[in-house]
């Protein structure tokens, strides 16, 4: 029997299904994560499951073991989107609560046997992305609920890069349904948005695939990389609260000048740092000078990185309160995505979720943040 992480007397119990690269970010945060033990982790590459349990002195077990072992509270869902609704309700007909990577599901259809079997069996499903419980996107929301900028009108989000074939070994599967720009960096955005504007009730998008050739860099040999999906990817949301949020995600996009995201009010603009880390610069140029201003810290989880999200939930399921990286999050963000690729779509959301409660300065997984 291999040891275990982080040996908090009362932490969660934890076994990960899916030791690929993100999982890397995931073991370097573990020693530094409270109320999270990991007991175990598994693949469907035997060697490389045990290379890593090794390493991390913990068991390593197959899939169908770790699924059911005793010990194990709870699964974080590490494998490739095409896998993450057959793996979740599998977790949770053992009893189990489920945390995984985005997207929560290929689409909308999959994702809700998740919710409802966990609804039935009294269980948490949890979803990356948990960068916005940094203190980036958390003190751009303080600045938003404070009043700063006045009413928020309008938001801008834009991603572009030329594609991950040029620095991942393997990135054939970004080119694979459940991936693409918008499935793959989309939701970091789209959950930055709804943290911060709160939910989306109408989309309207565009999107293309375009014939660049792709192959990975890494391997001057490598074939051409079959693409399925849409390369670019533009939309128009209309939230809740009445304001507008134009999106871009794209791997057609060599160099860009154009910020991350912005939040345009009727008394200022909120410049707001890239959702993919979980700090970063808060700026703020109101009307009265239009100058730009550094905002300090004031909420979010500091020097948080991979798995927040999972110690928050375990947190609060030992306080029996809501936690913030829910599946309802995860499954509107999904909802929205299916819906701007989909061109039969009426573009009305059917989802509503509430915005997560505020974090408050402070780490990650402590109770009460």
């Amino acid at each position: 029997m291999g040891g275990t992480l982080n040996h908090d007397d009362d932490a969660m119990t934890l076994g990960i299904i899916g030791v690929g690269k993100i999982s890397e970010q995931y073991f370097a945060a573990f020693e530094s994560l409270p109320g999270v033990r990991l007991v175990a982790v598994a693949d469907l590459d035997l060697d490389r499951a045990r290379a890593v349990a090794e390493a991390q002195g913990v068991d390593a077990l197959s899939v169908d073991d770790l699924i059911a072992d005793p010990r194990i509270q709870t699964v974080l869902n590490l494998t490739i989107p095409a896998a993450h609704a057959e793996v979740d309700l599998r977790v949770l007909e053992a009893g189990k609560h489920v945390y995984g990577e985005k997207p929560l599901a290929l689409s909308p259809a999959e994702a809700e046997p998740i919710l409802r079997l966990a609804e039935e069996k009294g269980l948490r499903v949890g979803s990356a992305p948990d960068t916005v419980l940094g203190t980036g996107i958390q003190t751009a929301r303080a600045v938003l609920d404070a009043g700063t900028i006045g009413k928020p009108v309008a938001a801008n989000a834009f991603w572009g890069a030329p594609g991950h074939e040029l620095w991942h070994p393997a990135p054939a599967f970004y080119y694979q349904p459940g991936a693409g720009p918008l499935f793959d960096m989309g939701p970091y955005y789209l959950t930055a948005l709804v943290t911060l504007l709160g939910p989306v009730v109408r989309v309207q998008g565009a999107s293309l695939m375009s014939d660049r050739v792709r192959s990975a860099a890494s391997d001057p040999e490598a074939r051409e990389i079959p693409v399925t999906v849409d390369t670019h990817v533009s939309a128009v949301l209309t939230h809740a609260s009445g304001a507008v949020s134009t999106v871009t995600m794209s791997f057609d996009v060599w160099a860009t000048r154009i910020p991350n995201i912005e939040v345009y009010g009727t008394a200022g603009t909120l410049s707001v740092p890239d959702p993919n880390h979980f700090s970063g610069k808060v700026q703020v140029a109101t009307s009265a000078d239009r100058e730009w201003t550094d905002v300090e810290p004031a909420a979010g989880f500091v020097d948080a990185g991979r798995g927040c999200g999972l110690a928050e939930m375990a947190d609060a399921i030992r306080r029996g309160v809501p936690h913030r990286a829910s599946g309802e999050l995860a499954f509107h963000v999904l909802e929205v995505m299916d819906a701007i690729l989909d061109p039969a779509a009426t573009g009305e959301i059917r989802s509503t979720v509430e915005r997560p409660e505020a974090v408050p300065l402070g780490q990650p997984g402590r109770s009460g943040a």
